[in-house]
């Protein structure tokens, strides 16, 4: 199973990092100050998101993760640090900068509900300081990479000057490079391995008004075509997935789903997908699965569909992932 040939993979992942926080209580009453609910405190807690939720799914599906990205230098960078020594994540790859704040997305919930969102961040790009640095350590790492994955959520580390460089280093390594992009450099993503946006993405990368299966097909087409990747993987949410290789299209609807929360679904989707790519280039998994782009659809939208059962940023479970992977295949 191609599952099998995630162990030992080493994933450069390049993007930005963040703390998913959460809060989360009962909902009894309406303030007298304001038409806002009361929330009765029950418990908070942090999880590491953005790319550092990859890692953490890289690792949990038997990968070795090595995180590069730019963090402040203030006290919720302690924070993270302290979540990525929890998690056994290497810090190696963080720069510190007293120039930016570390990413906070705070989620206030009522039960499973999600109330309110407070976000701390900043979203300008790398100064060249921070750039160099950053970069120093790519160069450093790379050349023991077997899937460069680059995670973009318009927070700054992945300017357009940076993801140029990396992919040239990939290039000239035949590294595979696997990408979850945000609208702000769209089309920087030249040349790339696999490419996966979301249905919004994809529609408003391209300003195109795509709604139906065949819309979004002859869009992803287009999209193709423009980047020259190798796959162009699109989730559809409650559609399912698409993805496109060389002419080869195919279309999974969405397994049926208690869904409670989607968030970091899509960090998973990218994580599993990336290290079927790397298993691929490494012959690590059943010759008849090579390079099968329904392969690589299928586990992914099985992976996604799974966190989303999950409450706030979670990692995929191997184990029920590979479940869920058996149960189809037997059906």
């Amino acid at each position: 199973m191609v599952i099998d040939g995630f162990n030992g993979l080493k994933a450069l992942v390049v993007g930005d990092v963040m703390i998913d926080a959460y809060s989360k209580g009962v909902v009894e009453r309406m303030s007298p100050e304001a038409p806002v609910p009361i929330v009765d405190l029950r418990d908070q807690f942090s999880r590491l998101g953005g790319a550092a939720n990859v890692a953490i799914n890289l690792k949990a599906l038997g990968a070795i993760p090595m995180i590069c990205s730019v963090i402040g230098d203030d006290s919720h960078a302690d924070d993270f640090l302290a979540l990525m020594r929890e998690h056994g994540l290497a810090t190696e790859g963080l720069v510190k900068s007293d120039k930016r704040v570390t990413t906070v997305k705070h989620r206030v919930f009522n039960g499973d509900k999600q109330l309110l969102r407070i976000d701390e961040e900043n979203t300008f790009d790398l100064t060249e300081d921070e750039y160099s640095k950053l970069f120093q350590i790519i160069e450093n790492q790379i050349e023991t990479t077997d899937i460069i994955i680059l995670q973009d959520y318009n927070k700054g580390v992945l300017s357009e000057k940076m993801i140029k460089a990396v992919i040239g280093l990939a290039k000239a390594r035949h590294i595979p490079v696997a990408v979850d992009p945000k609208k702000k450099n769209f089309f920087a993503y030249q040349g790339v391995t696999l490419f996966k946006p979301n249905a919004k993405e994809l529609r408003d990368g391209l300003g195109v008004n795509a709604e139906t299966i065949d819309e979004l097909r002859k869009a992803a087409q287009s999209l193709q075509e423009r980047l020259q990747c190798q796959y162009l993987m699109v989730t559809l949410s409650e559609q399912g997935v698409m993805i496109l290789r060389d002419g080869e299209f195919h279309h999974l609807p969405a397994h049926p789903r208690h869904i409670v929360d989607v968030s970091g679904a899509g960090d998973t989707v990218l994580s599993v997908a990336a290290l079927c790519v790397a298993s691929f280039e490494k012959d690590t998994c059943d010759a008849s699965l090579q390079q099968n782009a329904a392969t690589i659809a299928a586990i992914s939208n099985l992976a996604g569909g799974l966190v989303c059962e999950e409450v706030g940023v979670v990692p995929i479970n191997k184990e029920k992932l590979l479940q869920e992977v058996n149960r189809i295949q037997h059906e």
